[in-house]
């Protein structure tokens, strides 16, 4: 039993995250759009060969940037939207909230800066995560066809990046697009809620 290493896997997330960690203080001080692998093994004060142990590029580093921040994200999400009832507030109150934490973050603030390369845009629309997190979403809204399902959880996300990139006037403005506009478009239509000619 001497070869068998208990703390293997846990030493393997511990040194992912130590590198997605100095990951994050690059992209604050420089976006994450310039930011190469060297940089990022330096700062985490590891080997490229290291690095690349980890993460087989910079795209891959990336991602699991953006996946690790999203499930963060999602998990306050739940916890601050866990007594709200209406499919629409719920919806409304989480896309806020996001809006809000995003901001909040100069990590994830410097994905959406106008300043830099916006690739937070292009990575919320390929992370596997976050448009599983949208799904997930939307499926405890109400039930619908899965293609359904995933055009709008992509719609949702498409409208969070457009206000992370093009901001309301404030949080007044914003919660009344998101009340005229977001929910309307991404929650299922209910039978009560049709019109009758």
């Amino acid at each position: 039993m001497a070869g068998n290493d208990w703390l293997a896997g846990r030493r393997t997330e511990m040194a992912a995250d130590r590198i997605l960690d100095a990951a994050e203080e690059l992209y604050i001080e420089h976006g994450p759009a310039s930011i190469g692998m060297n940089e990022i093994a330096k700062a985490a004060g590891c080997s490229r060969a290291t690095l690349y142990r980890y993460f087989e590029n910079r795209e891959a580093l990336r991602t699991a940037y953006v996946n690790r921040e999203t499930l963060r994200l999602f998990a306050e999400i739940q916890q601050r939207i866990s007594d709200v009832d209406s499919p629409s507030e719920r919806l409304i109150v989480a896309v806020a909230t996001a809006l809000k934490m995003v901001r909040d973050s100069p990590a994830l603030t410097a994905w959406f800066a106008a300043t830099r390369e916006p690739i937070g845009g292009e990575m919320a629309g390929q992370s596997e995560v976050i448009i599983a997190v949208a799904s997930e979403f939307l499926r405890a809204a109400g039930p619908g066809e899965e293609a359904t399902l995933q055009r709008r959880a992509r719609w949702l996300i498409r409208m969070i990046t457009s206000l992370l990139m093009f901001p309301g006037r404030d949080e007044a403005d914003e919660r009344a697009m998101l009340e005229e506009f977001v929910a309307p478009s991404v929650l299922p239509v209910r039978p009560s809620n049709r019109l009758v000619p």
